[in-house]
């Protein structure tokens, strides 16, 4: 696609905060001996020591800058300043966090700026719809019938509508995850279906189904009968390889409702081999939350108590190291007391070295830097509570200019 044109006109926009009070000062006009004295920066900086300045910006300044003047447009919208952007960009990700639950409109926070700029989503978008992101690309499926997916990036604005999924048009569970190679900026996207067989509760047909975009088809990549487990809606994919949760139907002790399955997609048309690659759960966990950083699965769980393993006492964060988990952190009680009421699930989403935790009864957001081991929170969001029943919901992503579906 020639120039990226496009993701230049998106109208990016601050909301206007109260600071509690304060007058601007007055904007003086220029007269006509001070414009003799302004010299234009462009004349006096190289083309390229200007590209470098550009290039330097946060995102949303890179916005701002393109609507400058025509040759500050051309530079930030060519191939070249897009793809130095991409290989040397020390981007932090940004979370999306929708206003409502009926519309695709939100705030998403840039942590560098510690702001939260205005996003659109596409018009058939909202909270309830199932999200997963890689590498600047967000891949939405539709809650209701889960065979209308697409694949798209919030900043260029550019989507592509994936052929429907096989298998059974609904399902009783359903998980969602996709990966980008950095290198092809190929995809794949992965949807893992979990449905009761019928008049057996002890029974779940599971399968996997896998769209790659370089041929734009979907193969089922594996199926199975699960005795006594079900599919759920957490999944995640790194290095090539397929991680979900799946949960106890019957008769799990409170420490072992929860298991992972690991799968790698370069295996296809394989059956009876995802129980062989079983992992257990830590602790008791009332909901847990599967993310890749830097190509390590990372989970994040509401941690239960002993006597009523259903209700939430914290909450941990654990990465994989083979088949072992490594306990990386616990959030402390004055975060977790800092959300108020929390239910036993909540949302939690990340990548490179920053995860997010959001609680579904509030728009407060909490960051963990993963490489510092530090717990902070953002900035306050502009969405506002507006009945006591509202939800709130989001998803991390990648901020990125170089990549389309």
């Amino acid at each position: 696609m020639e120039g990226y044109a496009p993701w230049i006109s998106y109208d990016l926009h601050y909301p206007v905060l109260d600071d509690g009070g304060g007058e601007f000062d007055e904007i003086k006009e220029v007269t006509d001996e001070e414009k003799k004295k302004i010299v234009s920066l462009d004349s006096v900086l190289p083309d390229e020591l200007l590209e470098r300045i550009l290039f330097y910006l946060p995102i949303a300044s890179i916005f701002r800058a393109g609507c400058v003047c025509k040759k500050w447009h051309e530079i930030v919208t060519s191939k070249r300043f897009c793809s130095m952007l991409a290989h040397v960009s020390t981007q932090q990700p940004w979370y999306f966090m929708f206003t409502g639950t009926d519309g695709p409109y939100g705030y998403a926070y840039d942590p560098t700026l510690r702001k939260w700029p205005g996003i659109s989503l596409p018009c058939f978008v909202t909270s309830s719809w199932f999200v997963a992101s890689s590498s600047g690309l967000v891949c939405f499926m539709n809650n209701d019938n889960r065979s209308e997916l697409h694949v798209y990036n919030p900043l260029t604005k550019c989507s592509k509508n994936l052929t429907e999924p096989p298998g059974l048009k609904h399902s009783d569970y359903s998980a969602l995850a996709i990966s980008v190679d950095s290198a092809s900026q190929g995809y794949v996207v992965v949807v893992v279906k979990s449905n009761q067989v019928p008049e057996n509760f002890h029974q779940w047909d599971l399968s996997i189904h896998v769209y790659d975009s370089e041929t734009m088809m979907w193969v089922t990549s594996a199926t199975e009968i699960l005795n006594g487990w079900r599919g759920g809606y957490a999944s995640a994919i790194c290095n090539g390889v397929l991680y979900f949760l799946i949960y106890a139907t019957v008769g799990a002790a409170p420490d072992s409702r929860h298991g992972l399955i690991r799968y790698n997609l370069s295996h296809r048309s394989s059956s009876n081999v995802l129980m062989r690659n079983f992992i257990p759960i830590p602790c008791s966990l009332t909901c847990g939350r599967l993310m890749n950083l830097k190509e390590k699965l990372v989970m994040v769980g509401g941690i239960g108590k002993q006597d009523r393993s259903d209700i939430i006492k914290g909450i941990g964060i654990w990465a994989l190291d083979g088949t072992q988990w490594q306990e990386i952190a616990r959030m402390p009680q004055k975060f977790f007391q800092g959300f108020g009421e929390f239910d036993d699930v909540f949302a939690s989403s990340g990548t490179d070295d920053m995860i997010y935790i959001q609680s579904y009864g509030a728009p407060a957001l909490l960051v963990f830097d993963m490489a510092h081991k530090q717990w902070k929170w953002t900035q306050k969001c502009p969405v506002v509570k507006k009945f006591p029943l509202q939800l709130f919901n989001g998803f991390c992503f990648e901020p990125r200019l170089d990549i389309d579906p």
